[in-house]
């Protein structure tokens, strides 16, 4: 069976509107600018995957049963525009939190790259073949350091800039739907990752 290729998505600020530590289904609503994208990414072969940190767990500030309806209402969002998402995974942990079994440090908590490592095991993801979204630079490592790679959403959630290697974004896009033009057009180049790192400087 030949492996997959997919789409990692950050879920707040990327995928959704972000709205801190929010688990009210009422309350989310997707980010402008992504069924284009999305769709054409589903039609390109690829599958979808939301990978996330809820540190808000740890935090005590929700319980991590609260986040299936979370879930359900992103997948009905998306499925009313006939979109489909494989799986949702999300990282529960924080090393200073309030709730004993959720604080400590792991390897799913981006920026490091256990969620994507996870899906690939899963879903027979060839890694090197997909690629991460997100709107900080933690998502940009996690994808990069799983072997993916990478387009960072240049909404404003981004504030510290701290760049090194491993935090260079193939791309910058305004939106889902421009991140899935550059990269369907096959665009991924040597110099394309130059203009991205130039972009960020000048940030």
């Amino acid at each position: 069976m030949a492996a997959r290729k997919a789409i990692f998505l950050d879920k707040d600020g990327t995928l959704i509107c972000d709205v801190p530590y929010n688990v009210n289904p009422e309350r989310i609503v997707l980010s402008d600018h992504l069924t284009n994208g999305l769709k054409r990414f589903v039609d390109a072969g690829y599958s979808l995957f939301v990978v996330s940190n809820q540190s808000g767990v740890a935090k005590g500030y929700f319980g991590i049963d609260q986040l299936a309806p979370v879930e359900q209402m992103i997948r009905a969002l998306l499925a009313a525009k006939g979109i489909e998402l494989m799986q949702f995974y999300f990282c529960p942990h924080y090393p200073d939190g309030q709730i004993g079994p959720y604080s400590r440090v792991c390897d799913c908590r981006k920026p490091r790259p256990g969620m994507l490592k996870a899906a690939a095991r899963d879903w027979n993801i060839d890694l090197s073949a997909s690629w991460m979204i997100g709107d900080i630079l933690d998502d940009v490592e996690a994808g990069n350091t799983a072997g993916c790679r990478t387009v960072l959403i240049n909404n404003g959630n981004e504030t510290l800039w701290e760049l090194n290697e491993s935090r260079v974004p193939d791309y910058i896009a305004a939106s889902i739907d421009e991140a899935a033009e550059y990269i369907l057009e096959g665009a991924a180049s040597l110099a394309d990752n130059t203009i991205a790192l130039n972009k960020a400087d000048r940030i």
